[in-house]
């Protein structure tokens, strides 16, 4: 999400380049397509002229510092204005002195709600603090055997009484569970509902009334756009949220619910849906939300996630490895699934500050690995373990193409890259920079794969002497 916010936002800074500061009129243009990104983005309309009013405030005051250009400030001050927007620092979950913490969800039918309460518990088992899952959505046909399903996969406890029991009462009585078992905190899950539905959002405020939440969560789909502001200030309104959860936020959304809900409530985003899978949720940190809504990447959560996936003995093992070129294919497909337990190719390189990658090539990229996963599937382990037996056998290279359903020269192809990278690698490791440096094997655009229409760079040839006007 956020890449079409990010080209609008680009332009904007086009304005200011070439010129020497920051002035009246330079900046309006800018500042004209910072409220079309914004609107186009489906961000609240009240929000968006609040925003565009303190950027252009903050802009026309900005000192000029030297050896700083105007468009450089600007971003400076669109960045600190989005991050202020969105809730300038990371708001944790509320712990109570005296367990359990009670944390109630809330949110519109077919928002996420369950699958996000499994997320947030799995959250809490990393940090060490023990979950009990309750199930009060009655309404909704197989909610809570959905709920005992994710409570399963995640190793989490569901405390429900059936679909004939009343909501608040389960409530009540899973909550007097975990006072008895010693659990840390009780996740309440609840049945979707309409702001419209008067009903429904009393039963809401009774449960609320009965457990006495330590947060009330309102889960937002992001997708909802403008709407979700609207949303989140009707729940507040009727029963008093702490927070949000945004769900979602890895579809083909414009991200104007992430830019709304904490303007129009005034309480925090806590955490973000970047997936489908109990794992993929993340705490939210304004910061770094605006740094990719600006295209500059966002490290920290590549390192975090790394961090998860990553065990540091096999770092060290692969580290020795590459050293002395003993990278092989087994080596290279455990380091591709790695990555995948840590995100999409797409969203992983969107992390990467200064990567601007299109939806195009990341799609053949994918695409293209899968292709030399399935040729690494059709080795033998003698084979994974020693490419080079590949390299010298067209007999095997024919065997493993005819496995995968590809080309022998497909076959061929790999092993050359893979060769070509495993020797830059080594020399990578011994501090050498080696020029021309190819990717992974089989990637569009790397390793001699040129992109559609490309040409291959030529190095080392001179450029031809310019002529005096004398010579014209």
């Amino acid at each position: 999400m956020f890449d079409e916010l990010s080209e609008k936002f680009d332009s904007a800074w086009k304005k200011l380049r070439g010129h020497d500061k920051i002035s009246d009129t330079n900046v309006q243009d800018a500042i004209r397509d910072v409220r079309r990104a914004l609107l186009e983005a489906d961000v609240n309309l009240q929000v968006v002229k609040e925003v565009v009013d303190r950027i252009g405030e903050k802009a026309l005051g900005t000192d000029v510092i030297a050896g700083v250009r105007p468009d450089q400030q600007f971003i400076q001050v669109v960045y600190n204005e989005l991050v202020e927007l969105m809730g300038t620092d990371n708001q944790p979950l509320a712990q109570s002195e005296n367990s359990p913490t009670i944390i109630l969800m809330a949110g519109l039918q077919g928002t996420g709600k369950t699958t996000a309460s499994a997320k947030l518990a799995l959250q809490l088992r990393k940090q060490e603090r023990s979950a009990l899952l309750v199930a009060t959505d009655v309404y909704r046909p197989a909610a809570i055997d959905q709920l005992i399903t994710l409570g399963k996969q995640i190793n989490v406890p569901v405390f429900q009484l059936g679909t004939d029991a009343n909501p608040v009462e389960i409530a009540k009585q899973g909550v007097a569970q975990a006072q008895a078992e010693g659990i840390d905190t009780v996740i309440v899950d609840t049945a979707g509902r309409l702001q419209i539905d008067q009903d429904m959002m009393a039963e809401l405020s009774q449960i609320k009334g009965a457990i006495d939440p330590d947060e009330v969560l309102l889960v937002v789909d992001a997708m909802t756009g403008q709407e979700a502001a609207n949303l989140t200030q009707t729940f507040h309104d009727q029963i008093g949220i702490t927070g949000a959860i945004l769900t979602k936020l890895d579809g083909d959304t414009r991200g104007g619910a992430a830019l709304s809900v904490r303007e129009i409530s005034g309480q925090p985003i806590k955490f973000v849906g970047v997936g489908e899978k109990v794992e993929a949720l993340q705490p939210f940190y304004p910061e770094r939300m605006a740094s990719r809504i600006l295209g500059m990447g966002d490290v920290l959560t590549l390192v975090e996630k790394a961090q998860e996936e990553i065990d540091i003995a096999d770092a060290e093992k692969l580290q020795e490895k590459i050293l002395e070129a003993r990278f092989d294919f087994d080596d290279f497909l455990k380091q591709t699934r790695m990555m995948k337990n840590m995100g999409s190719f797409g969203g992983i390189m969107k992390l990467i500050p200064g990567m601007k990658i299109s939806d195009d090539q990341l799609n053949q990229a994918e695409t293209q690995l899968k292709r030399v996963e399935s040729m690494i599937s059709s080795m033998t382990k003698q084979e994974r373990k020693d490419p080079d037996l590949l390299a010298r056998s067209p007999g095997r290279k024919q065997r493993v193409a005819k496995g995968a359903g590809y080309k022998t020269q497909d076959v061929t192809k790999l092993v050359s890259d893979f060769q070509r990278m495993r020797g830059l690698m080594q020399q990578m490791g011994q501090g050498n920079m080696p020029m021309g440096m190819p990717g992974m094997p089989g990637m569009p655009g790397m390793s001699g794969n040129l992109p559609p229409g490309g040409k291959k760079p030529k190095y080392g040839k001179k450029k031809k002497k310019r002529k005096g006007f004398g010579e014209l």
